[in-house]
């Protein structure tokens, strides 16, 4: 009798044979007629390589260029400065916010830089992807809340407090012991509501967040996370939490992450169930999505294989690794540049009228953009 295959072995051998991925044409028709007119927001996405190793090392491919412009997104929440120890010092940040002004150079046809909605609503009419610039952590402020009016200057809209460790601000979400924002914390969030910058709390701790949320003037954004009581994972929220949040006017993006289902790579069905709940414990005007994925779909082969595992043994040396990170980072029947459009009809089939779906894909992120930015100076 021939050894049995591991999930993983069994996965990419059938990925040989009919690979996880399909080109937008191989899509069947779209059931739901409203996303060609809604304006669609992913609150972290990249039209790059995402969760892998060196993701701003190569220019983007023109396969990449295209998957943005076929996916009919009008704007993503691109990560600028990535998160961890050692992973977003001021001159890391500095050379990702060059890569991405090479980016949007090379390919103005397709990419637009957002600033305001108003730049939204412009990729929205041209069919181009904007990019909202964003951070997931802030060491590289190393102590000084003046360099988010230099960051501001740049174009970043968004800031996520900390990883999934502790730094000067607060602690991640993955500390044994959370003592919530510190005083360097409350400056900064103090300074990012003057200046119009969205309050991210996604990686944070459970008393970072409460803290961030209660110290914030302006609503803020959980931009890629998920539900607890669907799934207990340290990278989720809880109930109350949500609800907090959703009272201050914010609004959580639900990720496309095996961190919504307790075992296997997760499917659309978990997708929609995270959703449901959300919208269930936040009400409507306060759900949204944040797949934390590339545009581009994962084409899954040996040597795909070999990078996410050399990314998984990375994120462990360096302390930031989150339980299941070695599971695949993707949903398998929405892997596709169009899966914001799936996600429509997923939510479509559930019987959700088209203004509740127009709000998850893009129209409640819009909302919050608007009150937050155009509360600071001008962009």
């Amino acid at each position: 009798m021939a050894p049995s295959l591991t999930r993983r072995e069994f996965v990419v051998a059938a990925a040989a044979a009919a690979p996880l991925y399909r080109k937008v044409a191989d899509l069947p028709r779209a059931s739901w007629p409203g996303y060609s007119r809604a304006t669609v927001i992913d609150c972290l996405a990249s039209p790059g390589p995402f969760n892998t190793p060196s993701r701003t090392g190569a220019p983007l491919t023109d396969e990449m260029v295209a998957n943005a412009r076929a996916s009919g997104i009008s704007a993503v929440n691109v990560t600028v400065s990535g998160g961890g120890r050692g992973h977003a010092s001021f001159d890391d940040t500095m050379r990702e916010l060059g890569y991405w002004e090479r980016e949007l150079a090379a390919h103005p046809e397709v990419l637009v830089k957002v600033r305001t909605v108003a730049k939204i609503a412009e990729a929205k009419r041209t069919g181009r992807l904007g990019l909202i610039y964003g951070f997931q952590d802030a060491v590289m402020l190393e102590g000084d809340p003046t360099r988010l009016d230099l960051f501001h200057r740049f174009g970043v809209k968004i800031v996520q407090l900390t990883y999934n460790v502790r730094n000067l601000l607060g602690d991640g979400c993955l500390e044994p012991d959370d003592a919530g924002l510190s005083r360097h914390g409350r400056e900064v969030v103090a300074r990012m509501n003057e200046l119009g910058m969205i309050v991210d709390l996604s990686h944070c701790g459970v008393r970072t967040t409460e803290t961030a949320i209660a110290a914030s003037g302006k609503p803020v954004a959980i931009t890629h996370s998920g539900c607890k009581t669907v799934f207990d994972h340290p990278r989720s929220k809880s109930d109350a939490t949500l609800r907090r949040m959703a009272d201050k006017g914010g609004v959580i993006g639900i990720y496309m992450m095996p961190f919504i289902n307790p075992a296997g790579q997760p499917t659309g069905a978990d997708l929609v169930r995270q959703i449901e709940h959300a919208v269930q414990v936040c009400g409507e005007d306060h759900v949204g999505i944040g797949s934390d994925l590339s545009i581009t779909p994962h084409r899954v082969d040996a040597a795909y294989t070999e990078r996410h595992r050399r990314f998984v043994e990375e994120r462990k040396r360096a302390g930031i690794g989150a339980p299941r990170e070695d599971d695949f980072l993707f949903i398998a029947d929405l892997n596709t540049p169009r899966r914001m459009e799936q996600i429509a009809d997923l939510l479509a089939a559930r019987g959700y009228s088209d203004t509740r779906i127009e709000k998850i894909i893009g129209g409640n992120f819009l909302r919050l953009f608007g009150e937050v930015w155009q509360s600071g100076p001008p962009a």
